[in-house]
């Protein structure tokens, strides 16, 4: 389901999405519902929810329907209900991208100020695996490969730590195509520094530390001097911006003590003098 300005939702069955309005949303949970010839209180009781939303749904009427509630109707009709957001018609998509870029870049100047070569945006084809790398290096003198993927977010956790397992497994095949002859394979997370990111992680933090135990004074340390044994496996948090970032605090003015402030009148000095 897409919000897409004033009342656009997309739903999807699972093979081919399409745009509509909230409308077409309803007209289509109806056909289902009677596609499967089932009632509104069939799909009430499956969709644990009650028949006025069910019916308020189907026309069209979602403004007072919760997400959740709406996901769980279409999903009562074997549908899924797909959410995405747009601004400013592609703009979005390009600020992500602008944010992974930097980091990228980020990421292939700490690797070369170390000695590695790097590529980005690796493709490869193995036996019918396709995928990129976003950095695969090489550190020459140990003949050390490193696989690096980078997010700027941190999207569904299991996959993206099979997605890093599943390109190591194929390293030494896709370094291959850059003319690289490696004896052992790093992998490397990065993830762009927020609190949001930091907090994702900390809920799988028993996955993460199972998976990517090294942080980032052992990730430094390795990538100084990387060894076979045992292969860098780490998570290393990184701000898009290269050191941190300015922040302009305004001081508050101290409360003046007019008492110790004041210059001393010469009575109030003889006064002092003579206790």
């Amino acid at each position: 389901m897409e919000l897409h300005g004033p009342g656009k939702w997309q739903l999807s069955a699972g093979v081919h999405p399409s745009w509509m309005d909230v409308v077409r949303l309803g007209r289509q949970l109806r056909a289902l519902r009677q596609r499967q010839r089932l009632t509104q209180d069939d799909v009430a009781e499956r969709a644990r929810t009650s028949r006025s939303e069910v019916g308020r749904a189907e026309r069209g009427q979602v403004d007072s329907l919760r997400l959740a509630a709406l996901a769980r109707i279409a999903s009562s009709l074997g549908a899924r209900l797909e959410a995405r957001l747009s601004w400013n018609g592609e703009a979005l998509d390009r600020l992500l991208d602008a944010g992974h870029a930097a980091l990228v870049e980020r990421v292939v100047k700490r690797l070369r100020a170390v000695g590695w070569e790097c590529a980005v945006e690796v493709t490869f084809n193995v036996r019918g695996e396709r995928g990129s790398v976003d950095v695969l290096a090489f550190h020459r003198a140990t003949r050390m490969l490193l696989v690096v993927e980078v997010k700027s977010v941190v999207p569904d956790v299991q996959a993206m730590l099979m997605t890093l397992d599943r390109k190591a497994r194929l390293g030494r095949e896709i370094a291959k195509q850059l003319g690289w002859s490696a004896v052992g394979i790093g992998r490397l997370l990065v993830i762009g520094e927020s609190r949001t990111s930091r907090r994702r992680v900390d809920m799988h933090a028993s996955v993460f530390a199972a998976s990517l135990p090294s942080r980032a004074i052992a990730i430094r340390a390795w990538l100084a001097e990387p060894h076979v044994q045992p292969p860098l496996a780490g998570l290393l948090f990184l701000s898009p911006v290269s050191g941190p970032a300015a922040r302009h605090r305004v001081s508050r003015p101290r409360p003046i003590d007019h008492a110790r402030t004041r210059p001393s009148e010469p009575g109030n000095r003889r006064h002092s003098a003579n206790q």
